[in-house]
């Protein structure tokens, strides 16, 4: 284990911990308690869930939560700000930054000489979600990252590749990482839902075009099966798109809204198999956690998602709704074959996505900006 000075670690861009909303929360929650584990101080920037917005901790992490304007254009980057703002009157050590979009507060940290790396996700202007203005600020936000952060950080090789390629800028590769709790019970979320394990497959991701739910709500109907499809997902300015699909969706197919924790565990362990049908962005946690839960895998053919799976996962292209509904019909003809797939998934994840290394790379990562030095015992 690496032993070092402890330092104080600001995480800010998300909506913060307990986890609740996408791969972003559940990324600093992991990190942040395995930081807190070696010694440091992480302080994580929340989104407000109470009135009193006093800081607590969860998990040993400090929590501090952060009004914003509530609207899909400003919530994200008025509460980053005022997190900066905090985070610098709190002196702390090195900062990360989550999200390109966020990446107008990096010179507020080079200005102050506090150190700060930026995790760009994905190239996230190619969302179908923004307008122009959206893709501005996301392009504007890249150039951001490439001038302003003392280190990049892409969680795959395609990502850190763009950036290179278009701005000359060196990305650090650091993957997500996921783990299945070992032995864990499961939560009686099946029985709630009126399914049976492997006897439904899973779709989990926020409800936004670039995740394609509509997609494959509309090839799942070419399928001809009793097998149902659980989506689980939800998204606060996709209303629009949430009501297309529950019209859509035929009597077949769950709908039960975001779900998290030990259900959102038992639902990826105990699925046929699940389809990731993102088409946008860098590594999809939902994806290796699928894998890492020991799940048979169908995922968009992109290169993101071909970099995380590998032969460990099946393929599809989310454009041809016959590509999908062929792909789920023949695993549905054919599910003795799925315990391989599961087992290749399960290994790919174990070896390459885990969170402790992940946190040896962040943590040698911070100790590098702040000018520590580390030894190993």
């Amino acid at each position: 284990m690496m032993r070092a000075e402890p330092l104080h670690i600001a995480l800010l861009g998300t909506r913060g911990v307990p986890p609740r909303y996408g791969g972003f929360e559940t990324f600093v929650s992991e990190l942040g308690m395995r930081l807190v584990s070696r010694g440091h101080r992480v302080t994580v920037y929340c989104a407000v869930q109470n009135e009193d917005g006093v800081a607590e901790l969860w998990q040993g992490i400090h929590r501090i939560e952060i009004g914003a304007i509530r609207h899909k254009y400003l919530e994200t980057v008025s509460r980053t700000f005022l997190s900066s703002v905090d985070a610098l009157r709190r002196s702390v050590d090195v900062a990360l930054v989550c999200n390109a979009a966020n990446a107008f507060v990096l010179p507020i940290f080079r200005a102050a000489r506090v150190p700060v790396a930026i995790n760009v996700d994905g190239i996230e202007r190619k969302r179908k979600k923004w307008n122009a203005l959206g893709r501005a600020t996301y392009l504007a936000g890249e150039a951001f990252s490439a001038g302003f952060a003392d280190q990049i950080v892409a969680d795959a090789d395609v990502i850190a590749h763009y950036y290179r390629d278009r701005f000359v800028a060196r990305a650090l590769v650091i993957p997500y990482g996921s783990e299945f709790p070992a032995g864990e019970v499961d939560s009686d979320v099946l029985a709630r839902l009126g399914v049976a394990s492997r006897e439904y497959l899973l779709y989990v991701s926020r409800f936004e075009p670039e995740n394609n739910p509509l997609a494959v709500v509309e090839a799942y109907a070419r399928v001809e099966t009793s097998v149902p499809l659980v989506m689980v997902g939800d998204a606060p300015y996709s209303r629009a798109l949430i009501e297309e699909l529950k019209r859509k969706a035929d009597s077949r197919v769950i709908l039960p809204g975001a779900i998290y924790g030990i259900d959102y565990r038992t639902l990826q362990r105990n699925a046929l198999f699940y389809v990731q049908a993102t088409e946008v962005g860098g590594t999809h946690p939902a994806l290796i956690e699928a894998m890492a839960s020991g799940g048979a895998v169908l995922a968009n053919d992109t290169p993101e998602n071909r970099e995380v799976g590998a032969d460990a996962v099946g393929y599809f292209l989310v454009e041809d709704r016959a590509s999908l509904a062929s792909a789920m019909h023949g695993w549905l003809a054919d599910t003795r074959s799925l315990d391989e797939w599961r087992g290749k998934a399960r290994r790919r994840a174990r070896e390459r996505y885990g969170w402790e290394a992940v946190t040896d790379a962040y943590e040698s990562l911070f100790l590098d900006l702040a000018g520590r030095k580390s030894s190993r015992s």
